[in-house]
């Protein structure tokens, strides 16, 4: 949140009562919900929903601003949410309906909204060790599909996700709601596709690939040591360059009539076929 936006009657740590729909600090929060720009020159983003509030707070995130509804303020997972963001000198704002309506931009809004600061990790932190799975999206367009990657990532205990060039933002909102709070316990990493071809090369382990070229069903490799899961575009899958940069290339087989599988369903039989001798009972 911007420091010009906090009056003297907007303290952190403190909480306020807001009706108005055009108070700055709701008006800088809608701008973070609604514009990508604005996201990425604060830092920050809007998490929507109790659950998603005391996932990002129970696993650390720095909290900047909560927001709540009036009608839910004596809810104990409300209050007790409340009270951890002032003791972190977040600032608390009890608002009315049509305040969180323009926030959400829906008519039924969610009663309880955070901001965060946005938390990247660095390339150096990809640590090869055996056993470790990574999983890198190539240009990744899709909010839904993204969060439903990290969602699943988180699920099978894989190590993080690298987001390679133009990708959709993970800090969108509906990217954050895809994930069902799992975006607070998967690291992410974002490099360039030239940045991770170099990168790549350092790599000591096998990079699999799923591609209409592929020759090999994916029930068939050997997926021991560090692993390194590439996968490409919902339209278009890996571009040639990518494809190169794989060790192997695989296939899913299908019976029907579709042409290929939506790019969230294809990570998630690769990660669980990757991971399966692990998650055995």
């Amino acid at each position: 949140m911007s420091q010009d936006t906090r009056s003297a009657n907007t303290r952190p740590g403190q909480v306020k009562t807001v009706t108005s729909v055009s108070n700055p600090v709701i008006k800088d929060i809608k701008a973070l919900v609604a514009q990508r720009k604005r996201r990425k020159e604060a830092g920050l983003f809007v998490a929507e929903g109790l659950k998603l509030v005391t996932d990002a707070m129970e696993a650390g995130w720095p909290i900047r601003t909560l927001v709540f509804g009036g009608e839910v303020r004596e809810q104990p997972m409300v209050t007790k949410a409340a009270a951890t963001a002032r003791a972190r000198g977040a600032l608390v704002l009890d608002v009315s309906r049509a305040v969180l309506t323009s926030i959400t931009r829906r008519d039924n809004p969610q009663m309880v909204v955070g901001v965060f600061e946005q938390q990247w990790a660095d390339p150096a932190s990809i640590a090869p060790e055996d056993g470790a799975v990574w999983v890198a999206l190539d240009e990744v367009r899709d909010p839904g599909n993204l969060g439903t990657i990290l969602r699943t990532v988180d699920a099978v205990g894989a190590k993080g996700v690298v987001l390679i060039g133009d990708t959709t933002d993970p800090f969108a909102v509906e990217a954050v709601r895809a994930t069902m709070g799992s975006i607070f316990y998967v690291p992410l990493v974002r490099m360039s596709r030239t940045d991770f071809l170099k990168w790549r090369k350092g790599w000591p382990g096998k990079v699999f690939g799923t591609h209409l070229k592929g020759s090999v069903d994916y029930r068939k490799p050997n997926y021991s040591g560090p692993t390194l899961l590439l996968m490409g575009t919902e339209q278009s899958g890996l571009p040639e360059q990518m494809v190169e940069a794989c060790t192997q290339l695989v296939r899913i087989p299908q019976a029907g009539k579709a042409d290929s599988l939506n790019l969230a369903v294809a990570t998630a039989v690769m990660l669980y076929e990757i991971k399966r001798n692990v998650l055995e009972l």
